[in-house]
């Protein structure tokens, strides 16, 4: 392998994960998945730069020379510890009150987050920044800005570059190097429940199946597994085979919680590698079904970072007068409720309740507690009195939570996407996720007023949205026809 200059997203896949700096420099491409998270990060950071600067910043040495507000587009290059060459492509230079080679005034480097706070990854990427501008402009850069949000709401915080970060970032190129030097990736992280943002996700689960990584077994993180390999139990194999009784009483000594989820554990193992589902109590998983005259499907499609629950979506689904359920719901009805910011709350909260009691009793399935919390919480905002709020909580039925109740199945994750697809369901859309949909939601926000090619593309992500929604509805109607025919 031909050495080559350690990058500043080299530096940032590494903080996050050793492997996948590993495999973004020797991966092959064909390999990666495009996802949309760094589509969104960049989103995001383009609506905080606009909210910093008073103008489109310049690009280059010359935008520097000319003592621009923002510049953009520089590639800097120096030497780092033990003679390694670093290479950076600072995302914004604000310039600052100071001196260097150009005159009176010098730039920091602007880094735009996401998430509430200033990370590891964060520090490290700006630290390296700084040190580069350093030599670049001939004069010091002893901070760095981090920004977060937009217009009026942007935060700003400076972030100390001090020696003490610098020695930071020196220990990590250091090792950054040396797993790059490596001729095969580092071993899987422990807790890979935090690898849905990854591009290399797939090729990595298919290396963690093939291997029975612990990893694997459902109810397993990065904390459990540590403690599993300590008492000698290094795949979903072993456990499967392990005596529940014994690993309990070798578990007790990391505290109590521990020596009462072996038994569950040892358990789900052996679901999955045995391949059929055990049944965990013989009452009915949805009584609720017995006898309504029909259901609604709900699902809520949202932007975390803004807090914002954009789509409420729902599926009716009617009993035939026979008085069985449908099985597969082709041609139902779907209702989708946008969330607009310039109707406000009031008013989505007025078109969701008037929704809801055209179908008075009628059970409100939805797959996790995202819908019920969000539904909940919007009610008692808006002043809705304890008994409708009561009567709210009586008719949402969460369907995740009675099958894993249930049902132990031999799956490696009960979310949605997965117990589905076990059950044999295929959305519509391939390789569409909530972060796509989010994407496809800013920009019909951002594009929907606009004539022309954008304006039509902006109606063509809406429909996409509802498109993804109804599906996540019809799978959690997969999952409900499932346990009721187990019921049957």
């Amino acid at each position: 392998m031909t050495a080559s200059p350690l990058t500043d997203r080299l530096l940032r896949s590494w903080v996050r994960c050793r492997r996948r700096a590993w495999l973004d420099q020797w991966g092959e491409p064909a390999r990666r998945q495009w996802n949309a998270h760094r589509t969104l990060a960049l989103n995001d950071q383009f609506r905080s730069f606009q909210a910093l600067l008073p103008r489109k910043p310049g690009r280059g040495d010359a935008a520097c020379l000319a003592g621009e507000p923002g510049v953009v587009g520089l590639r800097l290059k120096g030497a780092g510890p033990a003679g390694l060459e670093l290479e950076a492509h600072p995302a914004l230079l604000e310039r600052v009150s100071g001196a260097s080679r150009w005159g009176d005034y010098a730039y920091w480097p602007v880094l735009a987050r996401q998430g509430r706070r200033v990370t590891r990854e964060h520090r490290l990427v700006l630290a390296l920044w700084g040190r580069l501008l350093a030599v670049y402009q001939q004069a010091a850069v002893p901070q760095g800005l981090v920004l977060a949000g937009e217009g009026r709401a942007l935060q700003r915080e400076r972030l100390s570059l001090h020696s003490g970060l610098q020695q930071q970032l020196d220990d990590s190129l250091v090792k950054l190097a040396a797993d790059l030097a490596s001729s095969s990736p580092p071993p899987l992280v422990s807790d890979r429940k935090k690898c849905t943002l990854c591009s290399w996700r797939g090729f990595c689960d298919q290396e963690a199946a093939a291997t029975g990584h612990l990893s694997e077994v459902s109810g397993i993180g990065g904390k459990r597994r540590e403690l599993l390999l300590e008492v000698g139990i290094g795949s979903l194999g072993a456990l499967a085979q392990a005596d529940p009784g014994l690993l309990a009483s070798k578990l007790a000594v990391h505290g109590e919680q521990h020596r009462e989820i072996a038994a569950e554990l040892v358990a789900q193992a052996r679901v999955q590698q045995g391949g059929q589902p055990q049944r965990l109590q013989a009452a009915p998983a949805l009584p609720e079904l017995a006898r309504a005259r029909g259901c609604l499907l709900y699902d809520i499609e949202s932007d975390p970072d803004a807090r914002d629950d954009f789509l409420h979506g729902f599926v009716l689904v009617e009993r035939a007068a026979d008085g069985s359920w449908p099985g597969e719901l082709d041609g139902c009805r779907y209702r989708p409720l946008l969330a607009l910011h310039e109707h406000g709350e009031g008013r989505l909260w007025l078109r969701l309740e008037r929704f809801l009691n055209r179908y008075p009793g009628w059970p409100v399935l939805h797959f996790g507690e995202t819908e019920a919390i969000g539904l909940t919480r919007l009610a008692q905002r808006q002043g809705a009195s304890e008994s409708t709020v009561r009567e709210l909580r009586s008719r949402l039925v969460d369907v995740h939570m009675r099958l894993k109740r249930s049902w132990r199945l031999p799956v490696g994750s009960y979310g949605l996407k997965t117990v589905a697809s076990w059950l044999g369901f295929a959305w519509s859309q391939k390789g569409v996720d909530g972060a796509r949909c989010l994407l496809w939601w800013r920009q019909w926000r951002q594009w929907r007023h606009e004539p022309g090619p954008r304006g039509r593309a902006s109606r063509y992500q809406l429909e996409r949205i509802f498109r993804y929604n109804r599906d996540d509805s019809l799978a959690t109607w997969v999952v409900v026809r499932w346990l009721l025919d187990k019921d049957s």
